[in-house]
């Protein structure tokens, strides 16, 4: 196999395209037969000028002429390898004992190399996929996710976090860099496999910080967490107590592309905050991704207006049970991860509060007669 093979279902990352002088080295097949890769993803240092990177006292990243990120790197000496125009998903071959070791020489000199990061996350991943199988992919609502989380450290510190479709499990790695434990969720045993591995693989960072990702199976097609012990991925009950107890953030990334699992996520984000022991916040990232259709005879962004109907029917539900509020961020925080920050990117929030803590407290001053 010398080239990926394009069909007509075939989606391919935006991410795994563009990266910047990297070397698509297949390491195996999954058990679907498809190629996987195992990517970088540098992060850039702390910015100065506070502890919490967001918000009013974070620094704006440094951007070239055409709006990409710059970063600044110490003089290398470029190979002719390196100088190519396009960087193409081509599969070299799968790797050997010798390349093992050739690629562990590379690693060391650009290591060397690589003192304007904070740290390296390796992500493995598969390229161009099926659209089922999109989850294998890294996409840049991930990395959105993972900016804002590490713009605002302070705010999830120690915090207990459920992550709904999780995909490669980059997002819940970031999270654990500050978080105390990341429940990482997603579907399918070959997924949430390589989900457990993108956290062993990242396991020395994970133990520097000392966050806990569990990898778990959650379906948003079913009503329960699976407890069965017998089944690879399930809860156990303690795990299922403290999702209800401790959880306080939420998150998923560009996960509504079909209607049908929108509607799903939905209704278990519905029926999770409506349950939980305390309020909880939810973020969102969403790509507005742009496709000119036959039946419209325009261009239209039909999955993103499924997604803007179900914020909008969340937060009128009315029940008894749980009041949610809606509102969409700018997406202006520091960029320390290496992507295209496209206009279309956005992150949502959606703040969930159980309405019996609401009720005024027994201890509060009665109202003047």
């Amino acid at each position: 196999m010398d080239q990926i093979t394009f069909h007509y279902d075939t989606v391919l990352s935006d991410v795994h395209l563009l990266l910047p002088n990297t070397r698509h080295l297949m390491t195996h097949l999954n058990r679907m037969g498809q190629p996987v890769f195992v990517s970088k993803f540098k992060i850039l240092r702390d910015a100065e000028g506070g502890e919490d990177g967001g918000g009013e006292g974070g620094v704006d990243p440094v951007l070239d002429e055409d709006g990409d990120l710059e970063v600044t790197r110490r003089p290398r000496t470029s190979r002719p390898e390196d100088r190519r125009d396009k960087v193409c998903p081509i599969i070299i071959s799968q790797c050997t004992t010798v390349q093992e070791e050739e690629e562990e020489e590379d690693d060391s000199k650009e290591d060397e190399d690589d003192e304007d990061f904070k740290y390296i996350l390796r992500i493995e991943h598969t390229m161009a996929t099926p659209l089922e199988d999109v989850g294998k992919q890294v996409w840049r609502g991930a990395l959105l996710l993972a900016d804002f989380i590490l713009s605002h450290p302070i705010m999830f510190r120690g915090a207990t976090v459920l992550e709904l479709g999780a995909g490669t499990g980059l997002a819940s790695v970031v999270m654990a860099t500050v978080a105390k434990v990341v429940y990482c969720t997603d579907v399918g045993e070959d997924l949430l496999s390589m989900c457990q591995r993108n956290v062993t693989l990242n396991k020395d960072l994970l133990e520097l910080a000392g966050g806990d990702v569990r990898v778990r199976q959650l379906d948003w097609l079913q009503h329960d967490l699976c407890t069965d012990a017998d089944v690879e991925f399930s809860w156990t009950e303690e795990e299922v107590a403290c999702i209800y107890d401790n959880t306080s953030f939420i998150m998923a990334a560009d996960v509504c592309y079909d209607d049908d699992l929108t509607d799903g996520l939905f209704r278990t984000l519905y029926h999770l905050c409506s349950n939980l022991a305390q309020p909880c916040i939810t973020y969102l990232s969403i790509e507005k991704r742009l496709n000119f259709t036959l039946r419209h005879m325009d261009v239209s962004c039909e999955a993103y207006d499924h997604f803007c109907r179900c914020l909008s029917r969340l937060q009128d539900a009315v029940d008894g049970r749980c009041s949610f509020q809606v509102e969409q961020l700018a997406t202006t925080f520091p960029q320390r991860l290496q992507y295209e920050r496209i206009e279309q990117l956005e992150l949502w929030k959606v703040t969930a509060t159980p309405l019996h803590l609401k009720q005024t407290p027994p201890d509060s001053d009665p109202a003047p007669s």
